[in-house]
Order: C-alpha cells, then structure tokens, then sequence
C-alpha cells in the first residue's frame, strides 16, 4: 500500500501531465479560462476535468484524485460540499476587486 506522500507525488505527476497534454492537443485551452465549481476561482482550462455536472480546475483535479485515492471521499459531490466556503470566499474577493476597479 501507499503512503499519502506517494499517492500525492503520484497524483501531482499526473495532474501535470493532463495540463502537458490537454495544451498539446489544443494549445487554445491554455488561455481559455472557467470558474471552477470547486474552489470558485477563475482557471485555466488546461488539465481540468469534468465531474458529472461539475467542471474542476487542475488544482482541484489533484484535490479530488488525492482525495479519492485516500478514500478520504466518496463522490465528488463530498468535495464540492466541503469547499463552499472556499468558494464564498473567492466570491467575496471577486466582488472586492470589481468594486475596486468601479470606484477608480
């Protein structure tokens, strides 16, 4: 069995691959960009994944997959579920930033 730091280090390799790979096949993906449905933030469409109706970021791909293989969660709606306030919060400065940018 594997230690949590090599299910890690393992998922990281892959994690990285899949960005490699997806902006190989079209390079276009590098700046095309999403908000993720797990952590919120604006991200780059290389190496993401959709999840049933959810589509993750890389970072979050890599979350997921640890998290899966650790058996620390079932579906991936655990995830989502766990990350809101991660979300709220990349809400929250979004909207501090538009409201910055509007007063100047």
């Amino acid at each position: 069995m594997k230690s949590e730091k090599e299910v890690i280090e393992e998922m990281q390799l892959v994690c990285e691959q899949m960005v490699i790979d997806d902006i190989e096949e079209n390079p276009d993906c590098e700046n095309e960009f999403f908000d993720c449905a797990c952590c919120g933030q604006y991200k780059s469409l290389a190496g993401s994944i959709r999840y049933g109706e959810y589509r993750l970021c890389n970072d979050c791909v890599l979350l997921a997959e640890v998290s899966f293989e650790l058996g620390k969660i079932k579906d991936i709606q655990e995830l989502i579920d766990g990350m809101e306030d991660k979300r709220l919060e990349a809400m929250c400065d979004f909207i501090k930033k538009d409201q910055k940018s509007i007063e100047n």
